[in-house]
């Protein structure tokens, strides 16, 4: 291939890489590359030759040689200062710039893994659920030590550690993330309401003097049919986003119908409610 074996880049006219000539014996067009702060338009950094085929990734590792405070991850290169950020995987030839392109940094700061925040946001959860569940001195010395003895109690703590058991599988095996990394701040966006709500939940229904659904036996059955569905629903839509991610191909058709992400959101609600319908009477 022509151009097989040329430096990615030269920088004020010394080679960042030992330049070898192309094989076929046609020159190169190379790109010269400018990096300006979106705020200041400062200029950052100059890249003189860059080939066509350079990655968006690649100039950001090469941009963390000169400016080791900011690591590819915290780095979102624009062209257009209050652009979006350019992806990763985007190369330099397929952007609408010339052969002189000016690219606009932004520091995203600190960051953190997408797997790590839903781990966390999943985990915590699960751990609150099954502290209150098994510790039930935390109610105060007057119930010391008594659990509900309704059936529906330990129900609805296996549907809800089922439920989250299921979304870090997930997290693990089944979800592909468009981008690796999410801002610090993220995480204690998303843990807060899941945190919180399990934490809500959790002391009403194992509550010493907790008691049964208005409608008894019957509205817990109902509602664990529900629980049911939605989980297996929303398992199915999972699968399915994740074949679609690793199995289209340019030009593709294959598209799910939009009626199927109706199943994404519901049972992170209705598995609050679903097992009791444990709402006490």
């Amino acid at each position: 291939m022509c151009g097989a074996g040329c430096c990615l880049v030269s920088r004020g006219g010394h080679s960042a890489a030992a330049e070898q000539v192309p094989s076929c014996g046609r020159t190169m067009k190379h790109y010269e590359v400018g990096v300006r702060d979106a705020k200041t338009r400062e200029k950052l950094w100059f890249l003189d030759k860059v080939e066509p085929q350079a990655t968006i990734s690649e100039i950001k590792t090469l941009f963390t040689k000169t400016h080791p405070q900011w690591y590819p991850a915290s780095q979102s290169l624009r062209l257009d200062p209050k652009g979006k950020s350019l992806k990763d995987k985007d190369v330099l030839q397929k952007l609408p710039v010339g052969t002189t392109a000016t690219l606009y940094f932004w520091d995203l700061r600190a960051q953190i893994s997408w797997v790590t925040v839903f781990l966390m946001e999943y985990a915590g959860p699960l751990s609150i659920y099954l502290l209150f569940y098994r510790v039930p001195f935390i109610y105060g010395r007057t119930n010391n030590f008594t659990s509900s003895r309704h059936t529906v109690v330990p129900l609805t703590c296996m549907c809800h550690s089922f439920h989250y058991i299921k979304c870090l599988l997930e997290t693990l095996f089944v979800h592909r993330f468009s981008q690796g990394t999410a801002p610090l701040q993220n995480i204690f966006k998303n843990c807060t309401y899941n945190w919180g709500f399990a934490a809500w939940m959790a002391s009403y229904i194992n509550h010493p003097v907790y008691t049964p659904p208005t409608y008894g036996v019957q509205q817990v059955k109902l509602a664990l049919a529900v629980f049911v569905i939605y989980q297996l629903g929303n398992l199915s839509i999972h699968m399915a986003l994740r074949d679609l991610r690793l199995g289209r191909k340019p030009g593709s058709s294959h598209t799910l119908s939009p009626g199927c992400f109706c199943w994404c959101p519901v049972p992170g609600t209705l598995m609050r409610w679903a097992p009791g319908l444990a709402l006490p009477s």
